[in-house]
């Protein structure tokens, strides 16, 4: 929507909030205190189904649903904001409390079936009311690539997900608020929205605050996003068990793989990838950093990178050409990276990395998030501050290259072997590999040298497991004197899908 259209529904936007919601004092307008009480009360799930004309939609129907301006869409939230509120319906079932703080006045939106139209092909008579329905999210715009466009920025819809973007950027990965037992024996469990607060916009920057519920805890997020080039986040979460917790995930950024050069033999696609994200990179407590290519694996895989107070880690799209992908419309080359910057000393603990097998694009396998060491105990509160940054930036490596590739395949001529190569963005002379592998594996034929007319040199390896159903690769590039010369690069072995190396 252009910026001039947004100015123009600021006037039915004020008499939306006269007329439509719930106004009180906002001396105290913070949600971390309703947040804690919360956790005192039994955990109460929503158990109301969604009535006409929400309930039994399919994928098209639901898109057939959409805000009006200046009722539900395009609310001017300062003078370089909007917001849309979100319908329910489809995946998207358990009503949010929505409200915004306004010169020291705290309003609650009410929500009514009649905020929104609805696609003719879709929907015959739209009832006053829908018991049990709700506003499901909100989306937050901005105008981030043209002075007169409102662009989407931020997303903030189902369980506790949201996900943002910066200048030039298509939505990919997603963050959530926290991960509750992901990736482990049991179900995972999904803490969820109860209430979202808009703050009033300062500047470029707006502050969201969120109360999240869930039989195990309740929690708090205190959201500040800054949009640009780099859409950065000043994020506080803070955690109030009701429970025992010993598999909690901090700052977890869910992704999706599907196929790359790594086994490009898992996805019969025309496309070379397809990925939101390909890599997992840490820069942890000892100062080293870390390259983890992600993958989709025949089993779930849950790797565990030990650490004390890590100083950043993130998931990462680090193809960013066109050529790289060979798809006009889902742009993945234009997809956000991921950065998560720990703010304050987190203790001992560990960046977990979760993969799970798909066979499509169309479901998130990737969930990358901290776990502290010590459990979590009911009646102790847990605050976790960190910067999130959405970017299209290589990762920050400091002095260290990047890795450019890694791809590998069987070798043919030798049954059980299979080929690495690795090609690192530096040229640097008298280079040494340093390399490891899991016992009973075997790594043999280590080749490293210069390509031609390239500022690039490639580690190459035949690797066989022996009898091991997984194995571990490290390597990293050294000078004579052990100075690191790339990042250590990080690599699980897990057999294909079709049992063979």
């Amino acid at each position: 929507m252009k910026r001039r259209d947004f100015l123009a529904t600021t006037a039915a936007a004020l008499v939306l909030q006269a007329q439509g919601g719930f106004a009180e004092d906002a001396a105290d307008v913070s949600l971390l205190e309703t947040a804690r009480l919360l956790r005192d009360q039994p955990y109460v799930p929503n158990t109301t189904p969604l009535s006409p004309p929400f309930d039994d939609l399919d994928y098209n129907a639901f898109r057939g649903i959409r805000p009006i301006a200046g009722q539900t869409a395009m609310l001017p939230h300062g003078p370089k904001f909007a917001v849309d509120l979100l319908p329910p319906g489809l995946y998207f079932l358990d009503p949010v409390k929505i409200d915004r703080v306004s010169q020291d006045v705290l309003t609650e939106i009410a929500f009514s079936p009649k905020l929104f139209t609805y696609e003719p092909r879709y929907f015959d008579t739209i009832p006053d009311t829908s018991p049990g329905a709700g506003f499901t999210g909100l989306r937050l715009r901005y105008p981030l690539n043209a002075p007169e466009q409102m662009d989407e920025l931020l997303v903030m819809q189902g369980a506790s997900y949201f996900r943002a973007i910066g200048e030039a950027m298509a939505y990919g990965l997603s963050a959530r608020t926290i991960a509750l037992g992901t990736g482990g024996p049991t179900a995972e469990e999904f803490p969820r929205f109860v209430h979202l607060r808009l703050h009033p916009a300062d500047g470029d920057a707006v502050r969201i605050e969120g109360v999240i519920d869930s039989p195990s805890l309740t929690g708090h997020l205190d959201l500040t996003v800054y949009p640009g080039r780099n859409t950065e986040m000043e994020v506080v979460t803070t955690i109030f068990p009701r429970v025992e917790i010993a598999d909690i995930g901090v700052a977890p950024a869910t992704s999706m793989y599907l196929k790359g050069p790594m086994l490009s033999a898992v996805s019969d696609d025309f496309r070379p990838r397809v990925h939101d994200s390909d890599v997992l990179v840490i820069h942890n407590g000892a100062d080293e950093h870390l390259w983890r290519p992600v993958a989709n694996p025949r089993g779930v895989e849950t790797s565990a990178f030990a650490d004390v107070s890590p100083k950043a880690f993130g998931l990462y799209q680090t193809a960013r050409t066109f050529e790289s992908f060979q798809d006009t419309e889902a742009r993945y080359h234009d997809r956000p990276s991921l950065k998560v910057t720990p703010q304050g000393a987190w203790g001992a603990g560990a960046v977990m990395l979760v993969e799970l097998p798909t066979g499509d694009e169309f479901m998130d396998n990737i969930v990358a998030f901290w776990r502290p060491q010590d459990t979590l105990v009911p009646g102790q509160d847990y605050r976790f501050a960190y910067r999130l940054t959405w970017t299209l930036d290589q990762p920050d490596l400091g002095y260290l290259p990047p890795f450019v590739q890694g791809r590998s395949g069987r070798e043919h001529d030798q049954p059980g072997f299979r080929r690495y190569v690795v090609d690192v963005a530096t040229t640097a002379e008298k280079t040494s590999l340093a390399h490891s592998v899991s016992e009973g594996a075997e790594i043999k034929g280590v080749s490293v040298f210069a390509l031609p007319d390239q500022d690039v040199t490639r580690v190459t390896f035949l690797f066989s497991p022996g009898d091991l159903p997984a194995a571990e690769i490290r390597l990293s590039l050294r000078a004579s004197d052990g100075t690191p010369l790339s990042p250590v690069w990080l690599h699980r072995w897990t057999p294909a899908r079709d049992g063979g190396v």
